[in-house]
């Protein structure tokens, strides 16, 4: 089970920080990732990191702003987005990867629930 949380509303160029906590006996070896789905938009990958946290994958559109993390000990996966754009308004989710790939959509095979991200002009 995947619970995000941390979202909200944020002017542009403001800074959030989510926390997905995970539970489950796989999350510690697993592949991590946060995704995003604006209204009438496809859910995208945003970020993904590997299991121990060494490496990790940025989409184009975020990367330099927002910084995934994890915490093995204490089953959470982070995102910290930085200098926010209106264009960054979505639901994000955090997903569980299935092996230890990250990079692509392909890769995850459970999300949770998300959380409202909002950025206003």
């Amino acid at each position: 089970q995947l619970q995000a949380s941390g979202g909200g509303l944020v002017q542009a160029g403001g800074s959030l920080r989510l926390s997905c906590a995970a539970s489950g006996r796989t999350f510690s070896t697993s592949a991590m990732g946060w995704f995003r789905q604006a209204p009438g938009k496809e859910r995208d990958l945003v970020a993904g990191i590997n299991w121990s946290g060494v490496t990790t994958y940025y989409a184009d559109s975020v990367k330099g702003r927002f910084t995934i993390s994890r915490d093995n000990a204490k089953n959470t996966v982070y995102l910290q987005m930085n200098s926010l754009r209106p264009e960054d308004t979505a639901v994000y989710y955090c997903a569980h990867g299935s092996g230890y790939r990250y990079t692509s959509s392909y890769d995850y095979d459970y999300w949770g629930q998300g959380t409202q991200v909002t950025v206003s002009s």
